[in-house]
């Protein structure tokens, strides 16, 4: 990793993280076998600061860049996978809102003094019958104008973070505008309630419940994004924190089975497996395979803060999470091909990496969209070589 240090505020940043590595990891089984919000950890990052990190400095954070966030989700991911999807998704948001100042300036004043104070956001766009918002589907939830009142009215699915977030920033079909928009939505309104249904095997921790929203009423001012159907198709770096997550979960599972290499000796060898031939090829494609993704990874973000290459960036984000989340399952079964059976045992952390980085393929972007936009890309560039050829 020390390839990847590249300023001292990130080092800084990784020393505090690691003062909570042998916390985080010791609660990590629990959480996934009760499936509990890890509310100790997210409280711990707050006094931390970590969750005004990605706030710029101007507005009282700490100013730091995609390419930190990565560097910093990665190592949070290797400790706890559902603590860092979770906290990722009120980073990307916080980074994205203010670097393409996507709010007014007086409602980001707003949110920065809130985040300051220890505020969680995220934006709650999925919906059971709309699947993710990438694939266009237009939200149920419904906003209507009553005065100078917005009453929203609909059920959010994936609402990550859930049980501690302070705002909600929310979806709505405006029906006398025919667009979307985005609301923040505070937790303690009257008719919001959160619906415990996060009930999977992968990522159990991120308290990804449904949001329900009952004739909510929110003052017409806090229409924060009023026509998101006219905003451009922009890139945003800021959603690398997900491949970031995988990443990191895929190294902590690199990390176990080398250890355990070292340090397995059964009777019928002399000395640790780490020595046979078998054993190394894995090791050795492990590596290679998380050498070749991070390189991808960090050079995309590294793309993505520099301004003056930004505009070049088509394809390389979304790549980049296509890579790195199937490159971290391979990783991961490789890992547990070297433990064998003792990798499946439920008191074993491979299983749970196993059933975590699998979650990575159903996060935005999803493979067949990425695939298809690179195809489409391609066909796309050769039209216009053909046509300045003529």
């Amino acid at each position: 990793m020390n390839l990847f240090i590249r300023r001292d505020i990130q080092q800084e940043w990784l020393n505090k993280l690691y003062e909570k590595e042998a916390d985080f990891k010791n609660k990590a089984a629990r959480i996934d076998e009760e499936g509990l919000f890890p509310t100790e950890n997210i409280v711990d990052l707050i006094e931390l600061g970590y969750t005004r990190s990605t706030l710029p400095k101007a507005y009282g954070g700490e100013g730091l860049n995609v390419y930190d966030m990565v560097l910093l989700q990665e190592t949070v991911a290797s400790f706890d996978a559902s603590t860092a999807l979770a906290i990722g998704w009120h980073l990307s948001v916080i980074g994205e809102l203010f670097e393409k100042k996507l709010w007014s300036d007086r409602d980001l004043n707003f949110i920065a003094e809130e985040i300051a104070k220890g505020a969680l956001i995220n934006r709650v766009a999925s919906e059971a019958q709309t699947g993710s918002p990438t694939r266009g589907g237009r939200p149920e939830t419904k906003a209507i104008k009553k005065g100078n009142h917005w009453v929203i009215s609909g059920r959010k699915v994936f609402t990550s973070l859930a049980p501690m977030l302070t705002y909600f920033l929310v979806s709505a079909w405006i029906e006398e505008t025919e667009t979307i928009g985005y609301f923040l939505v505070h937790k303690d309104l009257e008719g919001l309630r959160i619906d415990e249904t996060w009930d999977t095997i992968s990522l159990r921790g991120t308290g990804s419940h449904d949001l329900v929203l009952e004739q909510v009423t929110v003052h017409e001012d806090l229409l924060v994004e009023p026509d998101i159907l006219g905003r451009g198709k922009e890139v945003n770096g800021w959603l690398l924190h997900i491949p970031a997550c995988y990443l990191g979960v895929a190294q902590a599972a690199r990390d176990y089975a080398v250890r355990f290499a070292n340090q397995y000796s059964p009777n019928s060898i002399s000395g640790p497996i780490s020595q046979l031939a078998n054993i190394q090829q894995l090791i050795g494609e492990m590596d290679l395979e998380l050498m070749k993704v991070r390189h991808f990874l960090y050079s995309a973000a590294e793309a993505y803060d520099d301004l003056s290459r930004r505009p070049f960036l088509t394809n390389e984000l979304g790549a980049a999470k296509h890579a790195v989340t199937n490159s971290a399952i391979a990783v991961v079964d490789k890992a547990m091909r070297i433990l064998g059976i003792k990798s499946i045992h439920r008191s074993n952390p491979l299983q749970r990496y196993y059933r975590d980085v699998r979650a990575g393929l159903h996060n935005p972007p999803m493979d067949d969209a990425t695939i298809q936009k690179i195809a489409l890309s391609a066909i796309e560039q050769d039209k216009l070589k053909a046509a300045a050829r003529v």
